[in-house]
């Protein structure tokens, strides 16, 4: 339980949680709590989480991998079973799904790299691996100084975006509520996508 009124900083009281949590059940290896989860549980800011973080972090009692979460331990001496999928693959698997069920019609335009980072509450840049995959497969393109849109159906791949369970469910839940909205922008002419028409061969 946090005491907001202590003479202790907060993140260095949520630091001590964790520490605790650490020592008390966790193996190298295991994973801990992202910023996010720290927001939720103890009521504080983003920044706060962070600090809390970093102590561990420079204590050598965790360590990040970018773009997938904090794990207990020190980089070289905690083996991590990788994830099934990596965070910005579940995120462009996402999108194409609500692309492929229809609800972000082709040459519509999809939400910017700030709304996803907010919608899916990770980094920008895990946000940009999933546009330049979503963009190398086909599911869209992307218009200089007007954002990235629906490619027409025939560029869409052949395959199913995912396989097995569907990439909402690999999600974490707070991320399965709501669709991916589409902005509020007009679409442009189709014939600008890195100098070629999006139908063209």
């Amino acid at each position: 339980m946090l005491d907001p009124d202590g003479d202790t900083y907060l993140y260095l009281q949520i630091s001590e949680i964790i520490r605790s949590r650490i020592v008390q059940g966790l193996s190298p290896g295991d994973p801990v709590a992202s910023e996010a989860d720290i927001q939720r549980e103890f009521g504080v800011a983003r920044t706060t989480a962070r600090r809390a973080i970093r102590v561990l972090r420079d204590e050598g009692l965790v360590h990040t991998v970018h773009g997938e979460g904090t794990y207990v331990g020190a980089h070289a001496e905690a083996p991590r079973a990788p994830r099934k999928t990596p965070l910005y693959q579940c995120i462009a698997q996402d999108i194409a799904g609500h692309i492929n069920a229809g609800k972000i019609q082709p040459r519509r335009p999809i939400p910017g790299e700030t709304a996803l980072v907010q919608r899916y509450d990770v980094a920008r840049e895990t946000i940009r691996r999933a546009m330049a995959l979503l963009r190398e497969q086909g599911w869209i393109y992307t218009v200089p100084q007007r954002g990235s849109y629906v490619s027409p159906p025939e560029r869409w791949p052949s395959a199913r975006p995912f396989d097995g369970e569907p990439p909402q469910a690999r999600l974490p839940q707070e991320h399965r509520e709501n669709p991916v909205e589409t902005a509020s922008v007009p679409p442009p002419h189709p014939t600008v996508q890195n100098g070629r028409h999006p139908e063209a061969s």
